[in-house]
């Protein structure tokens, strides 16, 4: 018998039989059901459930404390960081404790003008990450080695020349070196140049034991003394801050020697001094992020339903060769095909295949209808773009699909219908599920990079930032390897049991 008409069979075997069906169908509704479910609930209106998007297509965080005047064509800002400093929350109550975040930033910044989203390119030091330079939000620069250096206090200058902004630092202010260059495709001649500082959400995990309930975090802040801020250039005269509104100069010397003007944020500002300006900030310059330090949930969140559909669907596969054992049919499937290999094959590509397709529909259902539900709610999504989404949805029907074939293979191997579910469901199901719930980080990591479970990578939405600190946990949709990884691991474990599987249903009888 050909191939085709083994697989025909196969399917045939498939599409009759009512109580496969019924569980493929099944596993189906439970991954919509969870998906569309209006559990979830926030507190974003319309205007702040959408984050801004940077220059290049992300989701981008655009929030600091920034002292700026107006720049035409090339020029130069320079100054002097005397002191950072910050705050960090307390956990323990509602006052903040002396501290950096290891991403506070304190430095210059050279920007198409203050729309949030805009380009940029900006220097600073950082709390724990030495001198940086980084652009367009996704971009991050350093000299081999920095980030072990804390240079308090450190020049600073931004060099602009046509599109390209080149980003030095100085210990004297004299010998200067460069920390790197970037290019902003289509940068207005008129931009916005100065100091800003900021500091991310900070969280922490105060408990190594478990993932969701051991996390606190909380707002932190970067204060940072800037001194003697030079320019060279076509510059406005006068300094502006944050909505326009423009700072105070010093008050009389029987008064304080500066006056502080509040900006958006938890007790930020900026004050002028006798040398330069003092600025507070509080958020973050980069891509936005979900999980503990961001604000936002990602769409792989809205398939969290998958791991408990993938239960209807390695029973289905599991019994979808038992259950011939079963029966004593698999007698009479072999002696009409001799070469056996090619039934556990067809076995394997037709449920595969079925299952890809009907995933491919849950998803794109679960995907779209989710975010809108969570959206109603009040929740905040964060943006994809549609690539993005598209992979996600045939990821997920990648990830069901390669289950169900592992699934056959086990079957094949075990032959026994209780055990090859129980089997299934542990090797498969359970890896996940525990490292969403109950294991530690580093557990989790190790299970997800060796187990099948590694698969549901596919559903990763977004990446891992280096220059972002966040709490990266499968429960927030993270996962240690790459999609295209997650998948090859999957890959290896199907090829391997369903090889193990052909070479034992060749030597014993059935």
């Amino acid at each position: 018998m050909s191939f085709l008409r083994v697989l025909h069979a196969e399917w045939t075997k498939l599409r009759t039989l009512r109580g496969w069906v019924l569980g493929l169908f099944a596993g189906a509704a439970v991954i919509v059901a969870l998906g569309l479910a209006p559990g979830r609930m926030g507190s974003c209106d319309v205007s702040d459930c959408t984050p801004a998007l940077g220059p290049e297509g992300q989701a981008v965080a655009d929030n600091s404390t920034y002292v700026h005047r107006t720049l035409t064509g090339d020029g130069s800002i320079t100054v002097r960081v005397a002191h950072l400093t910050g705050q960090l929350p307390a956990f323990d109550g509602p006052q903040m404790r002396d501290g950096l975040a290891p991403w506070s930033k304190a430095g210059l910044m050279i920007k198409d003008g203050t729309k949030a989203g805009s380009a940029y390119a900006a220097v600073m030091l950082t709390g724990e990450h030495g001198v940086r330079m980084q652009y367009n939000y996704v971009h991050d620069q350093g000299r081999p080695g920095s980030a072990k250096i804390k240079p308090q206090p450190v020049w600073l200058r931004l060099t602009r020349t046509g599109d390209t902004v080149k980003a030095e630092q100085s210990t004297d202010g004299s010998a200067w070196t460069e920390v790197g260059t970037a290019r902003l495709p289509g940068l207005p001649a008129t931009v916005t140049a100065g100091m800003f500082a900021t500091s991310p959400q900070y969280s922490e995990q105060v408990d190594e034991s478990v993932v969701l309930s051991g996390v606190s975090g909380g707002p932190s802040i970067a204060t940072g003394t800037f001194e003697n801020p030079a320019t060279s250039g076509a510059f406005s005269p006068d300094w502006e801050g944050p909505a326009g509104v423009a700072p105070q100069e010093p008050a009389a010397p029987s008064a304080p020697d500066a006056t502080r003007a509040r900006s958006a944020g938890p007790q930020t500002g900026f004050v002028k001094t006798a040398g330069g300006w003092t600025v507070t900030g509080s958020g973050d310059i980069g891509p936005a992020v979900s999980g503990a330090s961001g604000g936002s949930v990602t769409i792989s969140q809205t398939l969290v339903g998958t791991f408990l559909g993938l239960i209807f669907i390695v029973v289905v596969g599991a019994v979808y060769v038992t259950g011939e054992y079963r029966r004593g049919m698999i007698r009479t499937t072999l002696a009409a095909v001799p070469h056996r290999g090619r039934v556990l094959a067809a076995k394997a590509l037709v449920l595969g295949a079925a299952v890809f397709g009907l995933g491919l529909a849950v998803a794109a259902v679960v995907v779209t209808g989710g975010q809108a539900v969570l959206r109603g709610n009040g929740v905040a999504v964060a943006y994809v773009s549609a690539a993005t989404e598209l992979r996600v949805m045939a990821g997920t029907g990648l990830l069901l699909a390669g289950c169900a074939a592992l699934a056959v293979g086990v079957g094949s191997l075990v032959r026994r219908g209780v055990t090859a579910v129980t089997v299934s469901i542990v090797v498969i199901v359970l890896p996940y599920l525990l490292s969403v719930t109950v294991l530690p980080l580093r557990a989790s990591d190790w299970l997800l990079r060796f187990t099948p479970a590694a698969a549901f990578a596919l559903q990763q939405s977004e990446p891992r930032w280096e220059q972002v600190d966040n709490i990266y946990s499968p429960a927030d949709g993270y996962f240690p390897l790459s999609a295209w990884g997650g998948l090859a691991v999957l890959a290896v474990w199907v090829a391997v049991v369903l090889g193990g599987a052909g070479y034992r249903l060749g030597r014993r009888d059935a």
